[in-house]
């Protein structure tokens, strides 16, 4: 029996992602993600499924693998109706694993601000394209503007807020790996696809950017080890060049961790000659030196340099807004 108290859960959690996140950026998902909220069908569905697998960006995603992109909502509650099975069988067997590249320009003044070289080890990697910092042009504002030595790179647009250091160039990375307990494949179309469909549709400067990252990944390929966070994290770190600056990093990915893993996760980083900077949303680091106030009418993550928050970051890595010391 599902209760009345988990049905408005789920339902609260896609209002808020309607209301939060999908607002200003895909009115589609902000229809539909209202929709569910109220509709009895669809949260019962969702109810079927273990909790991490009833976020709104894995629900549109699968439907839209499975159905195409939908005009309305009815064509996506059509899918449900019509093909339940293939619906909860591919939530359960794919994760939402949005590589963003352009999160790495919310990275980079934190990069830039460490010793050079850096080797980068990123956990929750997903296809590896933030594992790129150094591939990448990037356009902070108009005020500084950094061109890729390949002129096919995407040119990542973020708008800046407060005193951010912004760098004045591209960092020296001379090692990458990246762990994922289920990796993508950037060469591979059907895991390309995956990501496109995790796009949200009103966003086609996502969908361009992430063809022209994959193209730059394909090129030279990060290296990504299906693993887990906590258990094969000391011995890739080991991997990494001695007189190289490791950096652990991760972005929207303890989330979907335990609150006692993550602990697990923090120490396990802590033990590491390691700089660590976690990309996540608010309260998933509960620990933090410093505490910080999101800013009003704002979903954003923060951006943690071992233990101590640095700034707000958008999600899909448009703006940065720095945090006064």
């Amino acid at each position: 029996m599902i209760g009345d108290d988990s049905l408005s859960s789920i339902g609260k959690r896609y209002q808020r992602f309607a209301e939060r996140e999908a607002r200003g950026r895909s009115p589609l998902y902000e229809r539909c993600a209202q929709a569910v909220a109220t509709d009895g069908t669809m949260l019962a569905f969702l109810a079927t499924l273990p909790e991490s697998k009833r976020q709104p960006n894995l629900l549109f995603a699968a439907a839209r693998w499975l159905g195409g992109t939908p005009d309305s909502y009815a064509d996506l509650r059509s899918v449900l109706l019509e093909r339940r099975a293939e619906l909860a069988g591919l939530m359960l067997a794919r994760s939402t694993q949005t590589n963003e590249a352009a999160r790495c320009a919310t990275l980079l003044p934190v990069l830039m601000a460490l010793p050079q070289p850096l080797a980068l080890l990123e956990v929750g990697a997903s296809a590896g394209l933030t594992l790129l910092p150094d591939r990448y042009g990037y356009n902070y504002a108009g005020q500084v503007t950094l061109t890729a030595a390949d002129p096919a790179a995407p040119v990542l647009r973020c708008q800046i807020h407060g005193p951010v250091p912004l760098p004045h160039s591209l960092p020296e990375v001379i090692w990458r790996a990246g762990i994922d307990l289920n990796p993508l494949d950037v060469t591979d179309d059907d895991d390309v696809a995956w990501l496109r469909c995790l796009i949200w549709p009103g966003e086609p400067d996502r969908d361009e950017r992430l063809t022209a990252a994959v193209a730059i990944a394909r090129e030279d390929p990060p290296r990504i080890i299906r693993g887990d966070l906590v258990d094969d994290l000391v011995a890739l770190a080991a991997q990494a060049p001695s007189h190289a600056t490791l950096v652990v990093f991760h972005s929207a990915v303890l989330a979907y961790v335990s609150p006692s893993r993550r602990r697990d996760f923090a120490a396990a980083v802590s033990d590491l000659d390691a700089v660590w900077l976690s990309n996540e949303a608010p309260g998933v680091l509960p620990d933090l030196i410093n505490q910080p106030t999101p800013p009003p009418d704002t979903d954003p993550f923060v951006l943690v340099r071992d233990g101590t928050a640095v700034a707000f970051t958008d999600g899909h890595g448009n703006w940065i807004q720095w945090i006064t010391p």
